[in-house]
């Protein structure tokens, strides 16, 4: 097959995953894969529906593409959160669009192409509750030290603000000696950083074991070789147990970092959203996990505006941000979506004063995180180097306390040269508010 294909993938990492499977299954099967769009024959755009913003970026992104058409591309195909969600919408109103694989059908992409290759427009959805096929294979597009690596799929919290669980289906665990043997490859590969995503991590393995898996599964892959970092994102508090946490601060290469969206604090705001925890056992849980690991970095993302919130609610939001000092923290807007509970309810709250309480949050977070990063100034850590930058001997890379992409960078001076993937010993010598300057020190010279 001497067909070229350009995937683009918006969205999330978990997002990415699908993408990289169906290069992965391309790639098999003798199609060519470029970075280059204007070089292809075969776009696929792998799309976000999760709000509306993401839907926007998503259309533009499949318009704009699709111009394309005008040169060499044959095929444009939408795959995805959108494709599974407007399938047909999108089929009857983009001509430019020849085929749309929804989140459960991206296993079959070589025959949606072969088949609309011979000039007929597919829709290939699927079941989005089937199990994982474990066997796929997945083409790498994350830097060759970095990658995801997805323990689950779909959701069965139905937070009344999210339309995952009809995108993605019900929760489905990977069997641990999948994982395990994926981590082992990946490592043999060249990763040294391995980030475990899922809709909920802290749930991972209730559905397959009855139980819930998520230290074992840490415990197993700590003892894999040439893995030096393992990241935990998406971790729901609800499910965060003593177990987890202690296993956490025993395990060496599990880093004391955890994404823990709580999205609010308020009790009246939590029980509308149909989360299943209260204000007082997060601070009791936030404090649990200080307690046992007192250099662990805590993200967490919120919703501002959400249907009923009122002044004393979000004051209240406000006054938790202060006193939690979270390391570092996303707010979101809330957005309306068709077909879920909270589109429904009454006392949808004004766009311009979602605007206002979103950028109020965000300005108090800029203050804590800026305090935090001047108290880390003459601290030693460990930066696992990303990017050589312009400048002479100056390089960009991350922390432990740091994911890619949504965290803060350190800027590093080193009098020798680096390379991407490198880890190395750095002393923190100047803070921002989101970014770290350090240079490079020997490691028996702290």
């Amino acid at each position: 097959m001497n067909l070229t294909v350009y995937v683009e993938s918006l969205g999330c990492s978990k997002n990415l995953i699908d993408a990289e499977i169906m290069l992965g299954i391309l790639n098999k099967y003798g199609y060519k894969l470029t970075t280059q769009k204007k070089n292809a024959d075969v776009i696929i755009v792998n799309t976000c529906g999760f709000i509306e913003s993401a839907k926007e970026e998503s259309i533009n992104r499949i318009i704009e593409l699709g111009l394309l058409k005008q040169d060499r591309l044959k095929l444009l195909i939408v795959s995805g959160c959108l494709g599974e969600r407007y399938h047909q919408e999108l089929i009857s109103e983009l001509p430019e669009v020849d085929a749309v694989v929804g989140t459960g059908g991206y296993d079959a992409i070589l025959e949606v192409i072969q088949e609309s290759l011979k000039g007929n427009r597919i829709v290939q959805i699927g079941n989005i509750d089937k199990m994982f096929d474990e066997d796929l294979p997945r083409y790498q597009t994350t830097p060759s030290y970095s990658t995801y690596v997805k323990i689950s799929d779909g959701c069965d919290n139905f937070c009344t603000y999210c339309i995952i669980p009809k995108l993605r289906g019900k929760y489905r665990s990977r069997r641990i000696e999948s994982i395990v043997k994926e981590v082992k490859e990946l490592a043999a590969k060249g990763v040294k950083e391995v980030i475990l995503i899922a809709q909920d991590t802290a749930r991972y393995g209730i559905d397959l074991y009855d139980d819930y898996k998520l230290p074992h599964l840490l415990q197993e892959l700590n003892q894999i070789e040439g893995i030096q970092w393992i990241r935990l994102l998406y971790a729901y508090p609800e499910m965060i147990s003593d177990e987890l946490i202690k296993t956490m601060a025993s395990l060496d290469k599990v880093c004391n970092y955890l994404d823990m969206p709580i999205q609010h604090c308020s009790n009246d705001v939590l029980k509308r959203m149909n989360r299943r925890t209260t204000k007082e056992a997060l601070v009791a849980l936030i404090s649990k996990l200080r307690l046992n690991m007192p250099d662990i970095v805590l993200r967490t993302s919120l919703i501002v505006g959400f249907p009923g919130e009122t002044e004393e609610n979000f004051r209240e939001l406000k006054n938790f941000v202060e006193e939690m000092e979270f390391d570092k923290l996303g707010v979101f807007e809330y957005s309306i979506e068709e077909g879920t509970p909270a589109a429904k309810l009454p006392d949808q709250i004004d766009q311009s004063i979602k605007e206002v309480r979103r950028n109020e949050i965000m300005e108090l977070q800029q203050k804590i995180s800026l305090a935090k990063n001047q108290n880390k100034v003459g601290n030693i850590v460990k930066v696992l180097i990303e990017e050589s930058l312009d400048k002479d001997s100056e390089y960009m890379g991350r922390t432990q306390g740091d994911a890619p992409e949504i965290d803060g960078l350190v800027y590093v001076q080193s009098n020798v040269p680096l390379k991407e993937g490198d880890l190395i010993t750095v002393k923190i010598t100047g803070a921002l508010e989101y970014d770290l300057m350090g240079e490079k020190v020997d490691e028996f010279s702290k």
